[in-house]
């Protein structure tokens, strides 16, 4: 990695705290800065504006979500179970997009290229090949398993689950979402 890719990642890892601690309007580019050891010229160069770092950042995580929960159609609940998982390790994935809904994008898709997305297209084929019901489209499929999988996440309204929490009450939840999957989206 040379000293510009070293600089852009370290302002992406600290603009994700940041910004999932204040949100975008309460973010400070001074705190980023500081804690990436980047100069805020520097910062501006990369990414235009503390809006185009905060775009950067979502996709930065947006993009290591896709990487640890793959969606294998043909094991949604699986699918279910790493979301948990990867929102367990990573809680500010949940506030950022929390933040982007409360100051950018309050209605419809959050993510522009959600309709061609090949998640979409992975439970088409599983509808297909008779793995999920065909009675949802696949768009509603996918948008129920990512809410179902957040039952426990920092946008829950019941529980927010921690590493800190026992092993068996992870384990305990993973089981619960696997069959609560399976079940609702049986074919």
């Amino acid at each position: 990695m040379d000293k510009a890719q070293a600089s852009r990642r370290r302002l992406l890892d600290a603009g994700a705290g940041e910004f999932a601690a204040h949100g975008i309007a309460g973010a400070r580019v001074d705190r980023i800065s500081v804690q990436a050891k980047v100069s805020k010229a520097q910062m501006y160069a990369y990414y235009g504006s503390k809006e185009g770092l905060f775009d950067a950042v979502l996709a930065d995580q947006v993009e290591g979500i896709l990487d640890a929960a793959p969606l294998t159609a043909d094991d949604l609940p699986g699918y279910a179970v790493r979301l948990y998982d990867a929102y367990l390790a990573h809680p500010q994935l949940v506030r950022l997009a929390g933040w982007a809904r409360l100051e950018r994008t309050p209605v419809g898709h959050l993510f522009a290229e959600a309709d061609e997305s090949p998640k979409l297209r992975a439970i088409a084929d599983a509808q297909d090949a008779g793995h999920i019901s065909r009675e949802l489209p696949p768009a509603d499929v996918h948008a129920m398993v990512i809410s179902l999988a957040m039952t426990w996440s920092p946008g829950s309204l019941t529980y927010t689950a921690t590493t800190a929490d026992p092993a068996a009450d992870h384990d305990r939840r993973r089981s619960s979402l696997a069959t609560a999957v399976r079940h609702a989206f049986a074919a």
